[in-house]
């Protein structure tokens, strides 16, 4: 196939009803690896009703539609039509494809290619609290693999999917060996398996080919039968919609983070998506009546379901196995932002408050992998970091020398849990050497530093680690911090001393230097320093 050097509309719309197509040709062999007993439904009917919605309502939208109206159209439909637990998340991943086509009236390859990296990023994010070897493994693995196939010199939007798809199945390969219950049952993840044969399904609706029908395995067959364990503390599976709100995710999950667990929030425009486990469901939606009017309320009690639901699983003891990431944070967004992206263990820690060697130790020594890398993420605690390799040594420890949060990052970006302790040391600190990284702080103390004079107070703007501007304001410093860059991406994380709107208004500030630059915000809550900023 003779690669395309724009992508229509049409083409989005062929992506999407393929997807649509694969599921309904595989829903439900998708169905037959489940071996959760959770009254969501059963993972391929779900996802396929999600993607039911979208190709509906795509389907009776014009060819020549634009990208952007084709994408923002199957963000809302999704939302509305999903169901249980795989079906926000996949709304989700067609939210993050919508925002990155929005605007757009056709597309280049690096856009697309960027919107497909922005929806599995979406997903991923989805899940308030993500566990390894479930859907949100296979697209962390997946968004690295579209990452890779965006950076290569010459690409193709199939070469994008291609590489997504081929890294996503190297991740769901791998689900049984973090998900016990699915060793057991001799099975990959469901909802995995659904996010490849949603790309699957955009590959062929691009190549104009039918789909691909899956090809299930047997589950393994044991003595042993026992119900899953499940938390019932948290018993009835509630979801609902709320249309007609003017309200932002963080606040959503702030207000209802209390109420239970298993939490998925989703927001397109002015619909709420709700998934919750929770002990009062009347808690939730009271408080959701606030935000708009509710619809679509469905609960369902999972002792129920628990009750009549048996597979077969073994008692499996959790052993340590493979190589993992430690690495340090300086708030707790940014930690979160480091979970998301696959280190196995996080340390608070940052200017003015340096972890000391033993919570390294306890941490590696408590944590589920054999080997560790240490991404120290400050200059200060690279000693700290030495140590302890001296301590337990190079066969059990390694660091890589990260000086600040976007070096630690770009680091953990290209970290590979097949690769050994070597490889990925030796490549992680290729990638950070070459991260650029910003941060504005303010001054403690007056002083003279590479020839500026500086005064109590100040804002300081510091590029890859050296002060090079004062300013009175935040914008000033950005502004000259910025000036001569040649970048694409610049992503700021706002600290503690920052709210949303503050660093939303940050945000189109630099946007407005360079029209070319696409710019993101992220909540890192760090302390002292009201921004930190990558660059790429």
């Amino acid at each position: 196939m003779e690669a395309m050097k724009e992508i229509t509309g049409r083409q989005v719309k062929n992506m999407l009803l393929g997807a649509y197509h694969s599921f309904e040709k595989n829903f439900e062999a998708i169905n037959e690896l489940n071996v959760f007993p959770v009254p969501d439904g059963d993972t391929g009917t779900n996802m396929m009703h999600t993607m039911a919605s979208v190709a509906k309502e795509i389907s009776a939208m014009s060819d020549d539609a634009e990208a952007g109206e084709i994408g923002a159209a199957a963000a809302r439909s999704a939302i509305m039509g999903a169901r249980g637990n795989s079906g926000v998340i996949l709304s989700q991943l067609l939210r993050g494809i919508g925002k990155g086509v929005a605007g757009k009236k056709t597309l280049n390859n690096t856009e697309i290619g960027k919107a497909f990296q922005f929806g599995i990023l979406y997903a991923y994010r989805s899940v308030a609290k993500p566990v390894e070897g479930t859907i949100l493994t296979v697209a962390r693995g997946m968004a690295k693999g579209a990452y890779h196939a965006v950076r290569s010199e010459s690409f193709s939007l199939e070469d994008v999917l291609l590489a997504a798809i081929s890294s996503g199945k190297e991740e769901l390969a791998r689900t049984p060996d973090k998900l016990p219950a699915l060793k057991a049952a001799g099975v990959v993840d469901a909802g995995g398996q659904g996010l490849i044969v949603f790309f699957e399904g955009c590959l062929a609706g691009l190549r104009g080919e039918d789909c691909e029908v899956l090809e299930v395995t047997a589950r393994a067959v044991t003595n042993k039968m026992v119900a899953e364990p499940l938390d019932l503390e948290y018993p009835y599976c509630t979801e609902f919609i709320v249309k007609g709100a003017s309200v932002d995710k963080k606040t959503v999950s702030e207000a209802l983070q209390g109420f239970g667990n298993s939490m998925i929030v989703a927001v397109v425009e002015d619909i709420v998506k709700v998934h919750i486990h929770t002990k009062h469901p009347g808690d939730a939606l009271n408080t959701a009546q606030a935000w708009g009017t509710l619809h679509d309320i469905k609960i369902e009690n999972m002792r129920d379901q628990h009750e009549n639901r048996l597979f077969t699983a073994e008692d499996i003891q959790p052993v340590k196995h493979g190589v993992g990431v430690l690495t340090v944070a300086a708030g707790d967004g940014i930690a979160k932002i480091m979970h998301e992206m696959g280190a196995s263990e996080i340390i608070s820690g940052g200017q003015s408050m340096n972890p000391p060697v033993e919570d390294f130790v306890q941490a590696i020594e408590n944590g589920t992998c054999e080997q560790y890398i240490i991404l120290p993420n400050n200059k200060n605690i690279i000693l700290a970091a030495e140590q302890v390799r001296k301590l337990l040594g190079n066969s059990k420890v390694s660091f890589v020398p990260t000086t600040n949060m976007a070096q630690g990052l770009a680091a953990l970006l290209h970290f590979d849990a097949t690769r050994s302790l070597d490889e990925n040391t030796v490549i992680m600190a290729k990638e950070a050497k070459e991260a650029a990284s910003g941060s504005v702080t303010t001054a403690v103390r007056d002083s003279v530093v590479n020839g500026l004079e500086v005064h109590q107070g100040d804002y300081l703007g510091i590029l890859n680690d050296k002060i090079i501007c004062k300013g009175s304001s935040i914008d000033q410093v950005l502004e000259q911090m910025l000036a001569e860059g040649d970048y694409e991406l610049i992503s700021l994380y706002y600290g503690a001393d920052l709210d949303e709107e503050a660093a939303a208004a940050l945000a189109d500030k630099v946007s407005t230097m360079n029209e070319d630059w696409e710019v993101e915000t992220f909540y890192g809550g760090q302390p002292l320093y009201p921004l930190l900023l990558a660059m790429e």
